[in-house]
């Protein structure tokens, strides 16, 4: 059992450690394909030190909502870390305390705060930056349930170890059309929920067109540096679930060594890196979608994710 605590918490470390990196290289590639020269990969990192060291300045008006949030941004997607398939295709400590129904729970639960944060700061541009994150959560909610519900019906269980098992294994069930639909769905959704184009764009700072971003107008210094760290936690913890659920196994460690489990670190990495081009192909070869479009594309993402449950039925 000691064992396994270390290794979860050696996959906490992988989180904290290279979510900045990943938004890093994510931004940079995004440039490359631009012809622009854009930031350093580890401008991320840069950034969060800045915002460490400066002055915090909280409105008058705010309640202790508005200061408790950072921090609950910031824990949320650690909680999630300890129970999914990070570094290890085995259950670690703590894996069987939560099902993939509970992840998307606790990633809501920090939504919900940051909406309400948004409000309690009587920023105007808050507000309108809650209603639309709202609506784009109302709508992403039902594609979560969905995904989960098909998987969890084909591996007979909640537990994102099993489910891995169970999904890709053998390796005939990965090009079954319900796990291709499944994936097609949840990329769409990581979009969505990772505020990425064509949902919304991560590096616009126009206040009447953001979304996501006109939430946190009004942080600044420590509680903002943990506000973009905890986002930028909870997309390397959705490309996670993605690549390592859904996908494949591959480069996880199945031998119990503090080896084999850090041999497993380059290989995931690598492996998000792959992903992280796919998603700089998809965000380069589209532009950002207006409000009432985003709808459009949800809606199409649960329709994938409804088409796939039927599918899976079905077949079985």
């Amino acid at each position: 059992m000691t064992q396994h605590i270390l290794f979860n918490l050696l996959q906490v470390a992988v989180v904290l450690g290279f979510a900045p990196l990943a938004a890093g290289v994510l931004a940079r590639l995004k440039e490359i394909v631009q012809s622009k020269r854009g930031p350093s990969v580890v401008q991320p990192y840069r950034d969060l030190w800045k915002l460490f060291h400066k002055d915090e300045v909280v409105s008058e008006e705010s309640s202790w909502i508005f200061r408790f949030t950072p921090y609950v941004l910031f824990v949320t997607p650690i909680f999630v870390v300890l129970l999914i398939p990070v570094l290890t295709t085995y259950p670690l400590f703590l894996a069987f305390m939560g099902d993939m129904l509970g992840v998307g729970f606790v990633l809501a639960l920090g939504g919900f705060f940051s909406t309400v944060a948004a409000v309690d700061a009587a920023n105007p541009f808050g507000a309108v930056g809650a209603s639309r994150t709202r609506m784009v959560s109302f709508l992403a909610e039902p594609v979560f349930m969905i995904v989960f519900f098909t998987v969890s019906f084909v591996a007979g269980s909640t537990i994102p170890y099993i489910v891995q098992q169970k999904w890709v294994t053998p390796i005939a069930n990965f090009f079954t059309p319900s796990h291709v639909l499944l994936m097609i769905a949840f990329v769409m959704l990581i979009l969505a929920e990772g505020g990425r184009i064509p949902v919304d764009n991560p590096s616009g700072h126009f206040e009447l067109a953001m979304i996501d971003e006109s939430k946190w107008l009004e942080y600044s210094g420590p509680g903002l540096a943990l506000v973009k760290w905890g986002g930028q936690m909870k997309f390397f913890v959705l490309m996670c679930v993605f690549l390592n659920v859904l996908v494949t196994p591959w480069g996880l460690a199945s031998g119990h060594t503090l080896g084999a489990v850090v041999l497993a670190i380059p290989l995931v990495l690598l492996k998000i890196l792959g992903f992280l081009l796919v998603l700089v192909v998809i965000e380069s070869s589209l532009a950002k979608l207006r409000l009432f479009r985003i709808v459009e594309f949800l809606g199409a993402a649960f329709i994938t994710a409804v088409a796939a449950m039927i599918v899976q039925v079905f077949s079985a």
